[in-house]
Parts: C-alpha cells; structure tokens; sequence
C-alpha cells in the first residue's frame, strides 16, 4: 500500500468509480446520479485550484484503494479556518484500516495548511464512520433530522468536528 496525491489524468476513472458506487448502493452520499468523467475533472480542477489535496492509497498493482479530500465548509470568507472533509473507501478494502489512515491523513494535510476546524457530514446510520470518528478525536456538534430523502426514507445527518490548534495567527478578512 502506498500513499499517492490523486490527480485527474491518473485516478479520476477510479475515484469516480468509487464515487458512483458509493452514491448507488449508500447514505454515504446524499446523491441520487452517478457521476460523469467530465464532472470529475471539473472537481480535480477546483481542488487544484483552491490548494486543496486529494490523498490516496494505491495497492501494488496500482489500484486506488480509496481517498479523502476536503473543501470549504461554506463559502463566506470568515469560515476560512474551517473545511469539510470526504474519505471514500472502495468496496472491497473496507473493514481494514483504511478509513482511519485517511482520515488521519486527510486531518494532518488541514494541519499543515494551518486550518482550524474540520468537519465531517455524516449519516446518522453509518455507525462504522460515525465510530471511527470518535475514535479520532472528532465530537458530535449537530443533527440535521431528515436532512436528506434517498432509497425511500429521510436521512439524518449529523456533524462532527475537530478543532485543531492552528492557525498560529489567524486573523479577520
């Protein structure tokens, strides 16, 4: 297992790969369409636009094992210190760890670019992701009841946060 920095020309087929999965067989993803190559690349743009990485795990046959990226948490400038996160685990890694070296991963990459908080949207049902969270320091801050409508039933979402000790010196504007 090797620890990549995603990039469209290489991952985009896989990541979307497992997006699409993720977004027809989960809660994972409140979304109801698979998703295009052309949106894919479109997304890799706007992380590489706004410095934001898309780490992974590549098997020894090259093979995305999963991923996690962040973005904004909302889009006024005074939630510049704080981003939500997304980790995707492709289906047959599951269950082994992965998730966790993401998310550690994924949490350390906003440490170093001197973020504050980050934020994890999950479903209320995915208790393996809601564990793992609390396992890695991050606590409940919120529910949104039947926030979503997917497979037939209302989705609850619920919040969770990790406050790190960056920024040095943050200031307004």
């Amino acid at each position: 297992m090797r620890k990549i920095l995603c990039n469209f020309t290489e991952h985009g087929e896989q990541v979307l790969a497992i997006l699409n999965e993720v977004i027809e067989n989960s809660t994972a993803l409140y979304d109801y369409k698979a998703r295009t190559l052309q949106q894919m690349q479109e997304w890799f743009q706007f992380k590489n636009d706004h410095h934001f990485p898309v780490l992974g795990y590549i098997n020894d046959t090259g093979k995305l094992m999963g991923f996690a990226s962040f973005g904004p948490f909302r889009h006024f400038p005074a939630y510049k210190y704080t981003v939500e996160h997304s980790i995707y685990v492709h289906q047959e890694f599951r269950g082994k760890g992965l998730g966790k070296t993401l998310l550690r991963d994924i949490v350390a990459a906003a440490q170093e670019r001197q973020y504050h908080v980050v934020i994890g949207a999950l479903d209320q049902n995915n208790t393996g992701s809601i564990a793992l969270h609390e396992q890695m320091g991050f606590t409940h801050c919120g529910t949104i009841h039947q926030a979503a409508f997917k497979f037939g039933k209302w989705l609850n979402l619920v919040f969770y946060q990790k406050i790190l000790p960056t920024p040095e010196t943050p200031h307004d504007g």
